[in-house]
């Protein structure tokens, strides 16, 4: 069995509400992506807090419509365009989604990715490369952090590099655990993460249980309550966003121990300058390392 997708263009005004009424009238699913992909005009609706288009839409929009292949398309086009009012029915084309094996298309997808010198994030259906090298097993879900970009690679190469042994780590920001999970297994101590997330709170706890990984993971309030302001961390790690990361400051800095190291990435190269001087009057920062135009800041408090 196949499927058929209908593409339907539209204007902005129009695109979600005509995605609801393909959905109200039978369509399997409805996405909606910018009609201008791949030229000049293409832009993107999501950047960094503070930085967000007016409107999250496009000026010319793309529904694609998934149905079945015995749909009559026409009269789904139709009623949808009536249920909203259209003055004049779309025009659309169509085209055919053969049916295939889609875990197995989605899992060929992710191999394992290799990532400093000894480190391998390895999806559970494939075998490790090199039993020998830190194996972490993780698939792709809903939480950031896989080792495929560019912010999270630095940070596990900072950690590589400076191996936390018998050190307490704080991962703040933690989506799926990737960078608690790596201090745990170069041997810290101790390893607390934070997320505001409860869903990646839920995928940093499952993750870290199938990689044998024991390290507590919080959310926010309930980090202040069990950990208050007083108590330090040797290692702090942020891998967020610059915005966030120049808010949160004062709060990062107090939380790193005398001695003890602050790393913060999610930093544009660019931004770099910007993110160290909100820093500088708690802790010195410098760029550590420069991957894709992203860097990794690292700083270390006065023992």
């Amino acid at each position: 069995m196949g499927w058929i997708e209908i593409i339907i263009e539209v204007a902005r005004d129009h695109a979600e509400s005509l995605s609801d009424t393909l959905m109200d009238a039978g369509a399997l699913s409805v996405s909606v992506e910018d009609a201008d992909e791949g030229t000049d005009a293409e832009r993107p609706l999501f950047g960094e807090p503070g930085m967000e288009p007016d409107e999250n839409a496009w000026d010319r929009s793309r529904v694609v419509a998934l149905v079945a292949t015995d749909c009559d398309h026409a009269a789904l086009v139709t009623a949808a365009a009536s249920a909203i009012s259209l003055n004049k029915i779309p025009s659309y084309t169509t085209r055919v989604v053969e049916d295939q094996d889609w875990v197995r298309l989605t899992q060929s997808q992710f191999e394992p990715i290799h990532i400093g010198k000894n480190i391998w994030v390895v999806p559970s259906w494939h075998e490790a490369p090199d039993p020998d090298a830190l194996i972490l097993e993780l698939d792709p879900g809903l939480a950031f952090g896989t080792g495929s970009h560019p912010t999270t690679r630095l940070c596990m190469e900072w950690l590589e590099a400076h191996a936390p042994k018998d050190l307490s780590v704080l991962d703040y920001g933690c989506g799926s655990g990737i960078l608690a999970m790596v201090a745990k297994k170069l041997h810290a101590k101790s390893v607390v993460g934070v997320d505001i997330d409860p869903q990646a709170i839920e995928s940093a706890l499952a993750n870290a249980e199938r990689n044998h990984c024991e390290i507590e993971f919080a959310l926010p309030k309930e980090f202040g309550i069990n950990y208050p302001a007083s108590h330090k961390f040797d290692v702090v790690v942020a891998n967020i966003l610059s915005s966030p990361l120049k808010l949160m400051a004062p709060m990062l800095s107090g939380r790193v121990a005398p001695g003890g190291a602050l790393i913060l990435s999610g930093v544009l190269s660019r931004q770099a300058e910007e993110v160290t001087a909100a820093y500088a009057p708690f802790i010195q920062l410098s760029v550590w390392a420069e991957h894709e135009g992203w860097v990794a800041l690292s700083g270390r408090l006065p023992a």
